[in-house]
């Protein structure tokens, strides 16, 4: 999962402010030519339980060709999805669901400006209003390494998506974003004795993530991602790259400390929620951060 603003860019730390903030179609990587080629899929196993993808290019599949506005890069578009894990041996190729906007609204993007994962910036443009396409994305243009939402969607899973172009907007220079200041609840397990975490600092951290729950012990109530069995997530403090909560309670660790952070739902995800229910709306979390390394 992006804390992405993208936690869960649910990493699902990440500041989308995440996929799919919807926190799965987000959290993108580089955008490179809209052109989109067509893939040649293995069919020796499920990609999920791969260690490499199957795939390597972005196969795009237009079952309704659209008649209205074309979607392009600098544009908004208005979509409803519904993402799968690719499974050359499914029907249709559609594997386990992860994700879908169809019973919550749709979602909306700026198209080419990497708020969504590569596959998506890529393969939705050139749609036009009406449109209907499915995108084959390997695992390069979509998570890559990355484990997203404790299994949710596996590392170097390719994906595929059914997406209806809704409406295209011109896109309006947002105001300056109001970032919510709620405290943070701090809790310091450990003091740490090395460099301090300030604004500006790249940080190194561990977690491990929970619903809060007042009546469970420490108020960890359902754990949802943990970057233990993983690998260390790193972000750059004060830069938004994660939820505010984060921004606000790492701040001031130094380096070898534990803290545990109880973060109002305001300052995670507030009234969205991620991944299908694994965050629901208006969702009071609780962290357990230990700071490996200031750089």
């Amino acid at each position: 999962m992006k804390l992405h603003s993208a936690l869960i860019s649910i990493g699902m730390i990440a500041a989308t402010n995440c996929l799919i903030n919807p926190v799965f179609a987000q959290d993108g990587k580089p955008q490179t030519e809209v052109a989109a080629s067509a893939a040649s899929a293995t069919s020796a196993a499920v990609v999920s339980s791969q260690t490499e993808s199957a795939l390597k290019e972005l196969k795009v599949i237009d079952t309704v060709v659209g008649t209205g506005d074309e979607a392009q890069a600098g544009k908004l578009a208005v979509v409803h999805y519904s993402g799968w894990l690719y499974d050359p041996n499914a029907a249709d190729l559609h594997g386990k669901a992860f994700d879908s906007s169809v019973n919550r609204g749709p979602f909306t993007f700026p198209l080419g400006a990497r708020r969504v994962i590569q596959g998506w910036d890529q393969g939705v443009q050139g749609m036009k209003v009406g449109g209907k396409r499915t995108l084959i994305i390997p695992s390069s243009m979509a998570y890559g390494e990355r484990n997203i939402g404790n299994g949710l969607i596996p590392p170097n899973s390719d994906l595929i998506f059914d997406v209806e172009l809704l409406e295209v907007k011109a896109l309006i220079p947002p105001a300056e974003p109001q970032v919510p200041n709620v405290p943070v609840e701090k809790i310091d397990r450990k003091v740490g004795k090395g460099k301090e975490a300030v604004a500006g600092k790249k940080v190194i951290v561990h977690y491990t993530g929970w619903l809060r729950d007042p009546k469970a012990k420490d108020q960890h109530g359902k754990e949802f991602d943990s970057s233990i069995k993983r690998e260390p997530f790193s972000f750059t403090l004060g830069a938004r790259e994660v939820i505010p909560g984060w921004d606000q309670g790492v701040a001031g660790m130094k380096e070898g400390g534990k803290r545990t952070l109880i973060i109002p739902a305001v300052m995670a995800y507030g009234s969205r929620g991620v991944g299908n229910g694994l965050i629901p709306p208006n969702s009071d979390l609780v962290f357990d951060v230990q700071l490996i390394k200031v750089k």
